[in-house]
């Protein structure tokens, strides 16, 4: 009874210091004071389990080991493992990721991250070696029956809170469920107008998660139709691009033949006329000397042969 009494009261003391770290966070990110939490008090449960389990673990190792290593491991794991599962159960109960590690390095599905895990191993041994004497001195100085009733008085007013936040969170889901919009940004308007015309109780809960992430089934198909026209887009663009590709293969020769026609035409266009006299002349020359003989030919073929000559020096004395 001794242990089970300081534990309950070890869980209200870390629900609280974590209650504390959470508001000191967001007040220096934001510049204003968050309360933190699915719950109206000042406590997040999460850190007292956590605190709960790594104390209650290590006590029940204590006959093996009672190592700063071995308390750091535990503390890594049962803190981790408390972080995913609340993460994941929230998530599945309320449509809604209250915390998001996916841009973290070493993070498993976006829900814990290497850095978390690293403070938790060595909050656990702050907590086990450190801090958890000094609360037990604390509670040692009081009788049990003293701490019989403070645990009994804190967890009658923690019921009591988790029933009124229950009945906020059940709101809430309603209010993703019902809203029309397909992004996160846009429910959480939605839900925020909601909550806006209710107690301050509700208009609490909806800005203690300014940066939560609501994540319905309408906004998963979304992100699933959107993944699917992208996917389609890029099959498309591939089919696309391989018809071209044959297409140029298949008209390669083609347009290579065009081309050197092309080529062809434009160096006879561009060839300059006295060139073409001149290889005309020479051909005829030529031509002249395959047909012409000197001893067979007749007197007019002779007169022709000396006319052609003469003009032909004629021509070559010109310049060009």
């Amino acid at each position: 009874m001794d242990f089970t009494i300081n534990l309950i009261l070890v869980f209200f003391v870390f629900s609280f210091v974590g209650w504390c770290i959470e508001v000191t966070l967001k007040y220096r990110q934001f510049g204003r004071f968050i309360n933190r939490g699915f719950l109206i008090g000042p406590w997040l449960p999460i850190y007292g389990c956590g605190a709960a389990l790594i104390t209650l673990t290590v006590a029940g190792l204590t006959p093996v080991e009672r190592g700063i290593g071995t308390t750091f491991a535990i503390s890594l794991i049962v803190c981790g493992l408390i972080e995913y599962l609340a993460s994941y159960f929230m998530e599945k109960k309320f449509h809604a990721r209250w915390w998001d590690y996916s841009q973290k390095p070493m993070n498993l599905h976006g829900r814990v991250w290497i850095g978390n895990l690293i403070l938790f191993g060595i909050g656990g041994v702050a907590i086990i070696h450190i801090v958890n004497p000094f609360l037990y001195g604390l509670f040692d100085s009081l009788s049990l029956v003293s701490r019989e009733i403070i645990a009994g008085c804190l967890s009658v007013i923690f019921l009591a809170d988790y029933s009124v936040s229950h009945f906020v969170l059940k709101l809430v889901k309603i209010g993703v469920e019902s809203s029309e919009a397909d992004n996160t940004e846009a429910i959480s308007k939605d839900v925020k107008l909601l909550l806006s015309d209710r107690s301050i109780f509700y208009r609490r809960f909806a800005n203690a998660y300014p940066d939560v992430i609501y994540r319905t089934e309408k906004v998963k198909a979304r992100m699933e139709e959107i993944r699917l026209e992208t996917e389609k887009f890029r099959l498309e663009a591939e089919k696309r691009l391989d018809e071209l590709n044959q297409q140029y293969e298949k008209n390669k020769a083609e347009w290579d033949a065009s081309i050197r026609a092309g080529k062809e035409q434009l160096k006879e266009t561009l060839e300059p006329t006295g060139f073409i006299k001149s290889n005309l002349i020479e051909k005829q020359n030529q031509l002249i000397s395959l047909l012409y003989d000197e001893s067979t030919a007749t007197a007019p073929a002779k007169t022709l042969m000396s006319e052609i000559e003469h003009e032909r020096l004629r021509l070559e004395k010109r310049s060009w």
